[in-house]
């Protein structure tokens, strides 16, 4: 392994072992700046007390404007519309007026409501496959399910949806910028048009919630639901379909754990879902800040205006925090984990990626509890910087069925 106190981290030895050589970082180097895989370079936080300040500290902004000298921000144009205008990609007070709007229709009972519709989903995904022949949980169930429930949450007519999570899986792995630009268009189009059709023909679906929100006469404006929807659909589904993937394949490491979760009653797996999430950290980093002024770590500065990236997976392995990280530890007290970040943009959809996950293994287990891994050759993960994922994940289902054909 190479020089990781000086030298690059995103190398092959990454995305064969993010965790080990992060857990490197953070010991040689806990603060340091780092080259992207796409070019430019970015200040890596990784030990578990730096990340929560940064995400918690004011002097770390989203919008790069706000780390400008004051006297030149109002001559620095943002980011164009309607990427600019993401909750995540802003500070107050133009964050605090868009998630106190979007709150009030991303509701929590609008969430538990969608149980059974997801319950419904799983159910005929894994209908439709076949127990006796290994099968890509990540094509076949991981993916396809919180997208078909982010879709529905939105209004998104179910022709639609291929068109979508190719858009999505552009926009976050490894890959030439005019494809990443040529995508993010093409969702902000889709989903301009969406909003005007909804806006015409109103229905029950988040779209139409966010349309009709207001607060003391303000409302959200049509390029801002757009900027929504990119969210919801890109942090949606991603996060949810890299937790399902991790938790399944913690299970194909250590049956015992399968056969424990499959037991188990609804609150020891949400709280096996928890360590899934420190554990597995499907965000593996969060996204950009800039810093406001200087900041010093321990007596290194991070200087005004660079990039700091915020490595939640390093932060969740940090043994200052949590015992023996690198375990899998279904009972483990997982409080403070920070999966789903911390502070003003912790993230609105946890609830929602709880719920999919807890569903998603449920039925899974339910259905196939002895479901085995379906291929010798070692698995391969995404290469993208933002979620911690598997490129595919192979699995028998049925393994008595493949027995019983022999």
């Amino acid at each position: 392994m190479t020089d990781l106190a000086t030298g690059p981290v995103f190398t092959d030895d990454y995305w064969r072992e993010p965790f080990a050589v992060l857990g490197e970082v953070r010991e040689q180097a806990p603060v340091r700046e780092v080259e992207l895989p796409e070019g430019g370079t970015t200040w890596l936080v990784t030990r578990y007390a730096d990340a929560r300040s940064v995400m918690a500290d004011p002097r770390f902004v989203k919008d790069f404007r706000n780390s400008l000298p004051e006297e030149q921000r109002a001559n620095v144009p943002g980011l164009p519309a309607p990427a600019g205008l993401m909750m995540l990609l802003n500070d107050p007070p133009v964050h605090t007026r868009l998630r106190k709007l979007v709150v009030k229709a991303f509701t929590v009972r609008r969430v538990a409501a969608l149980r059974p519709r997801i319950e419904t989903i799983a159910a005929a995904l894994l209908e439709g496959m076949p127990g006796d022949a290994a099968v890509d949980l990540v094509a076949d169930y991981a993916v396809p399910l919180p997208m078909a429930v982010i879709c529905e949450l939105l209004g998104v007519p179910v022709d639609d949806r291929d068109a979508f999570g190719a858009w999505s899986k552009t926009m976050i792995d490894e890959g030439p910028d005019e494809g990443k630009q040529q995508a993010s268009a093409s969702l902000a189009a889709y989903l301009g048009e969406l909003v005007e059709r909804k806006r015409a023909e109103p229905d029950d679906a988040l779209i139409s919630a966010l349309i009709e929100v207001s607060e003391e006469g303000d409302a959200l404006s049509t390029d801002e639901i757009v900027a929504m929807g990119m969210i919801l659909l890109i942090a949606g589904h991603e996060t949810t379909a890299t937790l399902i993937t991790t938790a399944v394949e913690a299970m194909l490491r250590d049956p015992a754990l399968r056969d424990r979760l499959a037991a188990s009653e609804s609150d020891a797996l949400r709280a096996a879902i928890e360590e899934f999430l420190r554990w597995g950290s499907p965000i593996a980093h969060a996204p950009l800040r800039f810093a406001a002024e200087d900041v010093d770590f321990d007596g290194v500065v991070i200087p005004r205006g660079a990039l700091v990236t915020v490595s939640l997976a390093a932060a969740n392995h940090d043994p200052a925090r949590f015992e023996r990280p690198d375990d899998y530890e279904e009972l483990r007290d997982t409080t403070g984990h920070l999966a789903f970040g911390h502070g003003l943009h912790f993230c609105l959809g946890a609830s929602l990626a709880r719920l999919e996950a807890e569903v998603a293994l449920r039925t899974l287990l339910d259905r196939f509890p002895a479901f085995v891994a379906g291929s010798d050759v070692p698995l391969e993960r995404r290469r993208s910087v933002l979620v911690n994922a598997w490129a595919r994940l192979p699995v028998v289902l049925d393994p008595d069925a493949v027995d019983g054909s022999a």
